[in-house]
């Protein structure tokens, strides 16, 4: 371990403080998830790097025992009534805490992805543009709130009865309330319409199985309610219904009906789908509910509002000639210039906040953004700058700023700027904390704590703590590929066709005409912003044959896991109860094989209120989920839950062996090719990394039969020694007779590109362009675009 001079400052006199000695956040036996009695000591008002392969326990330290400490120690200093509001936190598994300061994190979890929400709504500069417009709009049409897509226009009269002085009086009152919310589209932007044929066969009757809606079936209570309800004959085939039939089936409105002496409520088909599906998030529903949703509903730019969410009165109301929907239509850099001409000693500190927010927004490179945007179509390198803008213009200092590798999503000429970012929170006094696998990020750390040897059980352990220097010189796995430097390829694949793209203009694509090369590995690189996604995303990803793997979460309970999320649970299922003589579903720890008591979770769950709840081991199954009879039946020596506890290596091993099952052997062999070896196929999805999330990804849709692959930034969450595995597998997916297309910034994939496309030259309105397209030499060769420049410093042309 490096040493390290404790920092003092001396008081007149030459003594020093002893408040000067607590420089130090010490922790002393961390055992959070795959931590080994960890202990470290990170020097506090500087900035430490945390390395290591994905899943070696960066997370686990810095995140589910520092960070995590911190919060729950401040939340108790608020009275029990407040904690009762806030999220209960349990102490993390660690001896000693000391040293700590306040958190805050800013990591890689998407913005809530509710319709509503814009990056204009989430950063609060929304809500000072609609009071600089209720201040100096032309013509004034009311408060803040009737510039904001979120509230409705209302008004309403009526009788009130209220006492006073010991006599009812009645007051007749009414109330108006002005919203900015478009009536045609309730603030969504954009109206929908549903395909009825999507819906159901209308040659058949209700009873023969005519919905075609997931989950909607005349074996439970829509068969009780339809047959019950009486408005139409479910027998009969619906195209045989009359119009007052098939109006009460699609559009009744609730009403309340008694079926077998209990009181139901039967609500027409259209209203029951808005109400399930159409109110939610269509990226959070489950695989086969999106599909449905994508099928039978088309969603269409409002006509009313243009997509802009706002009434006509919002539109109408103007400063300088422009109305708060183009405000927040602009590019930010463009809106930061128009607001630094609009001058009113009225709304002075106003528009200096406001100010300040938008050129926060420039200065963290996301600039190319509209206030507009939906914020669930940030990137997760977007979301945590997005994040971070609230944090830049602060007054804090001695914070803990903990970032989970804030360069995702970046080009090597962005990351300088973000490292000038985490240096400027540095050098204000607060310690900054940043989980990183990028060279030129850990390069400008005072400290690093290098985690290893490997990733899951393997790991857990401080491989090495000290300097940078120290870090390159050290054997440690991080140490060795530290300066890896990827040469380019000697010689490139020719295409064996392509993939024409004309006239594209998503976004800010400006009628892009490209063509991409098939059978071959093509890069697609640019800055931040340059339009990489909307050309690749929006021109290739919805066609046939094309497989798009993007960053999207993966949604999933503490019940899911990489065994159920990859269909790997099914023939494993099957396979126990053949050889049995059972039901599949006894194998199950959702469904009739799961453990009566804690009902197939493994922990027994105790709410305290305030107080951080409890999981305790169920004592009926041990924690293995399962009941006991159904651990009487093995699989080649195994029972159910000694499988789902097997590492993927081993489970490969065992499913090619013991007990061979080609079906799961084939799904375990892809997830050991992404490089997902190390997981246990039982663990659950909520305790994954980002980088572990994608990597499944991956491994699921390699098994589709999509000739075309779309992979947005894989590299993410990689550790330096891994993007050789990643390489190789996509020369394998390439040499499979796949077309690979990679959305991408890390050089050593860029070098080992065949062919390249570099949008640009800048982000946004200035980006849009295809401003070079050839092979890696070539573009190394020119150096006339910043990829070329960074390129060509990286293979140290």
């Amino acid at each position: 371990m490096a040493t390290r001079k404790t920092g003092t400052s001396a008081k007149a006199g030459g003594d020093s403080h002893v408040a000067d000695t607590h420089d130090m956040i010490r922790v002393t036996g961390a055992r959070v998830n795959n931590l080994k009695d960890v202990s470290v000591e990170l020097p506090k008002r500087r900035l430490t790097a945390f390395t290591g392969v994905s899943g070696s326990g960066k997370s686990s330290l810095v995140f589910g025992t520092i960070a995590a400490e911190s919060q729950r120690m401040i939340n108790e200093t608020y009275s029990a009534f407040v904690q009762g509001f806030m999220p209960t936190l349990a102490r993390p598994d660690v001896d000693v805490l000391d040293g700590l300061t306040t958190a805050i994190i800013v990591d890689q979890e998407r913005i809530g992805a509710d319709p509503r929400s814009t990056v204009g709504t989430a950063t609060d500069a929304n809500a000072m543009l609609r009071i600089l417009f209720s201040r100096l709009g032309d013509p004034h049409i009311g408060g803040p709130q009737a510039y904001s897509f979120n509230v409705a226009s209302i008004s309403g009269a009526g009788a009130v009865t209220f006492e006073r002085a010991g006599q009812t009086t009645k007051e007749r009152r009414s109330f108006n309330v002005v919203g900015g919310m478009c009536p045609r589209c309730e603030g969504r932007g954009s109206v929908n319409d549903i395909d009825l044929t999507a819906l159901y066969d209308d040659e058949k009757s209700l009873d023969d199985g005519a919905l075609t809606v997931p989950g909607y079936s005349m074996d439970g209570w829509y068969g009780r309610i339809y047959r019950g309800a009486g408005f139409f004959d479910t027998s009969k085939p619906i195209k045989k219904f009359t119009k007052r039939e098939l109006h009460d089936f699609l559009y009744k409105d609730a009403t309340k009906i008694k079926v077998d002496g209990i009181n139901l409520t039967y609500l027409g088909l259209i209203p029951q789908i808005q109400k399930s599906y159409l109110s939610k998030d269509v990226d959070a529903m489950q695989p086969h509910i999106r599909a449905f949703v994508e099928k039978a509903v088309t969603f269409t730019t409002c006509p009313e509002c243009q997509g802009t969410r706002l009434s006509e009165g919002a539109r109408s109301s103007k400063i300088k000639g422009i109305s708060i929907a183009d405000a927040c239509s602009m590019q930010i850099s463009d809106l930061a210039e128009w607001v630094r001409k609009v001058k009113d000693r009225s709304v002075a500190p106003l528009l200096e906040s406001l100010q300040q927010t938008l050129d926060s927004f420039v200065g963290i490179g996301l600039g190319y953004l509209s206030l507009e945007r939906p914020s669930g179509t940030l990137s997760g390198g977007e979301a945590q700058r997005v994040k971070m803008i609230r944090h830049l213009g602060s007054s804090l200092t001695d914070v803990t700023y903990v970032f989970d590798e804030p360069t995702i999503g970046l080009h090597p000429h962005d990351i300088d700027r973000m490292n000038a970012l985490l240096l400027q929170l540095r050098d204000k006094g607060n310690t900054v904390l940043v989980v990183e696998h990028k060279p030129e990020a850990i390069q400008i750390a005072d400290h690093v704590v290098d985690l290893g040897p490997r990733a899951g059980a393997a790991g857990g352990q401080v491989m090495y703590e000290g300097t940078v220097e120290g870090l390159r010189k050290s054997d440690t796995l991080t140490g060795r590929h530290l300066d890896d430097r990827t040469t380019l390829k000697e010689s490139v694949r020719e295409a064996d066709g392509v993939l024409e793209i004309r006239g594209a203009k998503t976004h800010n694509l400006q009628d892009v005409d490209v063509d991409i090369p098939q059978g071959v590995l093509v890069v697609v690189t640019g800055v931040a912003g340059s339009g990489k996604s909307s050309l690749i995303h929006g021109s290739v990803a919805g066609r046939e044959g094309v497989v798009a793997i993007d960053q999207a979460a993966i949604r999933g309970s503490r019940r899911s896991n990489p065994a159920t999320y990859t269909g790997l649970l099914e023939p494993i299922r099957k396979a126990f109860a053949k050889e049995n003589g059972v039901k599949p579903a006894l194998f199950s720890a959702n469904s009739e094989g799961a453990c009566p008591v804690c009902n197939g979770n493994g922990v027994i769950y105790t709410d305290l209120g305030i107080m951080a709840g409890v999981a305790i081991p169920c004592e009926e199954c041990e924690g293995k989920r399962f009941q006991a009879e159904v651990l009487t039946y093995k699989l080649g020596g195994k029972d159910i839950s000694e499988v789902l506890a097997m590492p993927v290596a081993e489970a490969e091993e065992f499913f090619a062996g013991k007990g061979a099952l080609p079906a799961a052997h084939k799904i375990l062999e892809r997830l050991s090719q992404v490089g997902l070896g190390y997981l246990t196929i039982g663990q659950p999805l909520t305790t994954l990394s980002g980088g572990e999330r994608q990597r499944l990804k991956l491994a699921t849709h390699m098994g589709e039969k999509g000739g075309i692959y779309i992979l947005d930034e894989p590299t993410t969450g990689l550790h330096l020694a891994d993007v050789e595995q990643l390489l190789g597998l996509l020369d394998r997916l390439v040499d499979s007779g796949k077309s690979v297309i990679v959305i991408e910034h890390h050089q050593a994939v860029m070098a080992h590109a065949d062919w390249i496309i570099d949008i640009g030259p800048g982000a946004g309105h200035d980006g849009g362009k295809v401003v070079f397209e050839g092979t890696p030499a070539d573009l190394v060769a020119k150096k006339k675009t910043l990829t070329g420049q960074h390129l060509a410093a990286y293979v140290g042309r």
